[in-house]
């Protein structure tokens, strides 16, 4: 890893100002993430997470504080997102919405067509690459969402909760499919989760954070070696300390914003 870093967030805070009141998403947070690093952030709901990958995405602007990603590649775009709800575009094709980028950038028809297919094929979606969204499963419209991320060939990648609305079968295949292509390609990946066996898998570290104003409390390095699996994560002594930890924080987070 290299010694600049990847992503680095100064003393960054965020409110929002709604009437005559003011709400503090986010409090004095400062993190560096490392080229290539896989994190996931873990905290209750209305943390702020999502607060803080808009501002890494430019959709939102910091209150106090600063941050910069450092730019290896002049023509790559700094940043992709992946949200929750699948981000696909109705009237395109999947070939399309995963060429969308790509083709914005004008980047060589040739490339465009090598680089969407690469990423089709990686997602299991060759065969459906003439099919619209609307004729799609919401485990395939994430697939195309991944696809399209990975294909623009960002800087890093911001990840909110992209799996959390799918079923069980479906989140386990997309992570694996996940990690496979993260592997390969070896992006810095900021992933916002709320299950914790889900960051214990795709990790290398776990920043936690605490109930509104968001601050980053605590972090757990995972040493567990890669490639990993589930069955893996759940049969280790380690892991499973870790996720009672977590879910004790994630406890305490709940019952001190209630009070």
């Amino acid at each position: 890893m290299g010694e600049k870093p990847k992503i680095s967030i100064e003393n960054m805070t965020k409110v929002f100002y709604k009437k005559n009141r003011s709400v503090t998403a986010i409090k004095e947070i400062s993190i560096d993430i490392q080229d290539g690093e896989f994190v996931c952030l873990v905290g209750p709901s209305g943390c702020g997470k999502t607060t803080l990958l808009r501002i890494l995405a430019g959709l939102e602007k910091p209150s106090i504080g600063n941050f910069t990603i450092s730019q290896d590649k002049e023509d790559r775009p700094l940043q992709s997102m992946v949200f929750q709800e699948q981000g696909v575009i109705p009237w395109l094709t999947v070939e399309g919405n995963v060429a969308f980028g790509l083709n914005m950038r004008h980047l060589p028809k040739d490339v465009v067509k090598e680089r969407t297919s690469y990423y089709l094929k990686k997602v299991g979606l060759e065969q459906f690459s003439n099919l619209y969204p609307k004729d799609l499963s919401g485990g395939m419209k994430q697939r195309v969402s991944i696809a399209r991320a990975f294909a623009n060939d960002p800087e890093i990648l911001l990840m909110d909760e992209p799996f959390a609305a799918l079923d069980e079968q479906n989140k386990f295949i997309l992570q694996e499919e996940l990690l496979s292509i993260w592997s390969e390609t070896k992006k810095t990946v900021l992933f916002i989760t709320h299950s914790i066996d889900e960051a214990l898998l795709l990790s290398d570290r776990i920043l936690l954070m605490s109930s509104q104003p968001g601050k980053i409390i605590e972090e757990k390095v995972i040493d567990l070696p890669r490639p990993r699996n589930m069955e893996q994560v759940r049969a280790d002594k380690e892991m499973a300390d870790s996720f009672v930890e977590i879910w004790n924080h994630l406890q305490d987070e709940v019952q001190s914003s209630r009070n």
